[in-house]
């Protein structure tokens, strides 16, 4: 066993947390939609063809915001063919993901589906093969209220009130050179300016998102971003950032190395942010989306990212996660909180099925994989504010990361109910962690109110099919209060939760 400490003070916080950070995405990709969310005919679906078994665990989940319909499905996207009566709607093809999409399941349809899962809709336009007058029509059939052709075709499709989408996201990815009609900075910095100006004349109250990097070895990363704003800087209130853990070395040590990579990330695109609006002598702060994250490295190949023949909603990159890749998400979640100042939404990407933490099979079961669990328990517990951590951890030195902590941890206290929460990960692989955490200024008639850990022997322990629960969490007996002091014993390789509350 070695030790670590972690101190707190309510008066030193970082920023009230953003309940958008605990996002999820839904494309038109894969199994997503199409045997996800959404299979008329399957045992536990509704009369709108919702499967109620992935509804139940997207609520257990916990998302709060769900980015809709893409991804690189945006960039060619129509949204025209997703409205209406079904039976007139167009089949097309599908340059993203060379797939047939029949268009029965679209813009209605998600928001009734977002309704069910208690969650806000984050849209998308498409910038690739459209443009600004496109988007504006988007935005008008969705949210004028009434007295127009395209706010009036809206009621004639059965929806009577707008739908008051309030997050837009400017594109998708314009950067890459797989993007359908991908763009340069100044070509996509300028059509999202003059798209957010007309999109902001239509309903002032949207909130807007410009494409950053897709990558963080983009070789146009961090010009990238500048370019960009240096457009748009005026009319959008975040850039966008993407990033997939990959354990490129086979190693969980080195496979760690993301969570740190993952800060050094934010605070460089923070910093170029921060560069144009002192270029500007701007007192704004851009905010940063994170809409696009997770772990996805096995199902990597030609096969896993397209099928012959131009199928309809075919097995693409459904990635079966281990229990390493749970700790990886839990400590890039923690990553997240310690930047709430400035990471205001993110979104695990995606859903279910493609690299998803719920999967499904076609007429049959629906079960949680390992990185659900991280997520969920951040989603419950993390309300209020964030506290600055003070960590003193031994550690070690990685090809990943100069200088990687073993204890990786946030914290977050909500005044409103007096509760705190740690969130710590060990990264000893083979000791037990005695963690010493100091909660100062916070109150002492308090007690332990819940701790739970995420521990396997096997870092490739998988849940799946035939064993949902091979992997999932457990109470942790060895925690206690001393005072202001949580005194705990955290398994090697292990995800933590501890909440202390009011006695």
């Amino acid at each position: 066993m070695f030790s670590s400490r972690l101190i707190v003070d309510r008066d030193f916080a970082i920023s009230e947390l953003d309940r958008r950070m605990f996002g999820t995405f839904v494309e038109h990709m894969g199994r997503c939609v199409y045997t996800g969310i959404y299979e008329p005919g399957h045992p536990t679906a509704d009369e709108n063809g919702f499967r109620q078994d992935v509804l139940e665990l997207t609520r257990e989940l916990g998302p709060t915001i769900v980015r809709y319909p893409g991804g690189n499905f945006m960039s060619g996207y129509n949204w025209e063919d997703g409205v209406g009566p079904k039976d007139q709607r167009p089949t097309r093809l599908d340059l993203a993901w060379y797939s047939t999409e029949t268009n029965q399941f679209g813009t209605n349809e998600f928001m009734q589906w977002a309704k069910a899962a208690h969650v806000e809709p984050m849209f998308g336009v498409n910038l690739g093969t459209r443009g600004p007058d496109q988007a504006r029509h988007f935005l008008e059939y969705c949210n004028h209220p009434g007295g127009t052709t395209l706010s009036e075709l809206r009621k004639e499709h059965g929806v009577e009130k707008p739908h008051d989408i309030k997050f837009w996201c400017l594109g998708n990815e314009m950067d890459g050179p797989w993007q359908i009609c991908r763009k340069t900075p100044e070509e996509y910095g300028r059509i999202a300016l003059e798209t957010a100006k007309v999109m902001r004349s239509v309903d002032p109250t949207i909130t807007l998102a410009a494409c950053g990097s897709s990558m963080w070895d983009m070789p146009t990363y961090g010009t990238w971003e500048d370019t960009v704003l240096e457009h748009c800087f005026d009319e959008v209130d975040f850039i966008s950032l993407h990033t997939y853990f990959q354990n490129k070395y086979d190693a969980t040590e080195e496979f760690f190395g993301n969570i740190e990579q993952t800060d050094q990330f934010i605070k460089e695109i923070v910093a170029v942010a921060d560069g144009v609006a002192a270029r500007k002598k701007s007192k704004k702060r851009i905010m940063l989306s994170f809409d696009e994250w997770n772990v996805w490295y096995k199902a990597r190949s030609i096969d896993d990212l397209r099928k012959p023949g131009w199928p309809q909603a075919p097995r693409l990159i459904e990635e079966v996660y281990n229990f390493e890749d749970a700790l990886v998400n839990g400590g890039a979640l923690i990553v997240m909180m310690n930047n709430s100042d400035r990471v205001k939404t993110a979104c695990l990407a995606q859903l279910v099925n493609v690299i998803g933490p719920i999967m499904t099979e076609p007429g049959g079961e629906a079960w949680r994989q390992t990185i659900f669990y991280p997520f969920a328990q951040a989603s419950r517990f993390a309300h209020g504010t964030v506290l600055r951590p003070v960590i003193e951890s031994p550690g070690y030195e990685a090809k990943t990361f100069p200088e990687i902590p073993y204890l990786c941890a946030s914290v977050v206290h909500d005044e409103n109910t007096g509760q705190t929460v740690i969130f710590a990960l060990n990264r000893h692989l083979s000791e037990d962690m005695e963690l010493k955490a100091e909660l100062r200024g916070l109150g002492r008639n308090r007690k332990v109110v819940e701790a739970l850990e995420l521990h396997h022997t096997n870092m490739k322990a998988t849940n799946t099919r035939e064993a949902p629960d091979t992997v999932k969490p457990a109470a942790n007996t060895h925690v206690r209060l001393d005072g202001d002091t949580v005194l705990a014993t955290l398994k090697p390789g292990s995800w933590n939760v501890i909440v202390i509350g009011q006695q």
